[in-house]
């Protein structure tokens, strides 16, 4: 059986991402795989491209062929290099830096209207309404 390592296409029309998988030469590009060792997202800026080395190695010395694009993917990893021999081999891979939080800008004014605050009648007599409870005793005692 002939065995290649080759991507396996996923996600929607314009936005693609594919898996690196083993699988016999004769199946169709998205039909049954052997295994999956790794995945590749283009759209990504930068492109992310994770591979599985141990499995990748293990295909490669048992006879499995890359594709052009896998070759291209396993060199920029650095495990086609490793296959060959090469001690030199490293990733060079650039890797996301990690995102900035929001920060809101003060300056402006907010979007968000703020709530009318409904008037509330205050009694306009505090004085007699608290001097008539007392008075109201005062009756009641004598």
């Amino acid at each position: 059986m002939a065995v290649k390592i080759r991507l396996k296409r996923l996600g929607k029309i314009r936005a693609p991402y594919y898996r690196i998988v083993v699988a016999d030469s004769r199946t169709k590009r998205d039909g049954r795989v052997i295994e999956e060792i790794g995945q590749y997202h283009p759209t990504e800026e930068p492109s992310i491209i994770k591979v599985d080395s141990a499995r990748a190695q293990y295909w490669l010395s048992v006879g499995a062929q890359p594709t052009e694009q896998v070759t291209a993917l396993l060199k920029l990893t650095g495990d086609w290099g490793q296959f060959k021999g090469d001690k030199n081999a490293v990733s060079t891979v650039k890797v996301a830096g990690e995102k900035d939080e929001f920060v809101a800008d003060t300056a402006k004014k907010s979007v968000i209207k703020p709530k009318a605050e409904k008037k509330v009648e205050e009694p306009a007599d505090d004085a007699d309404d608290a001097a008539a409870p007392e008075a109201a005793a005062e009756t009641d005692a004598e």
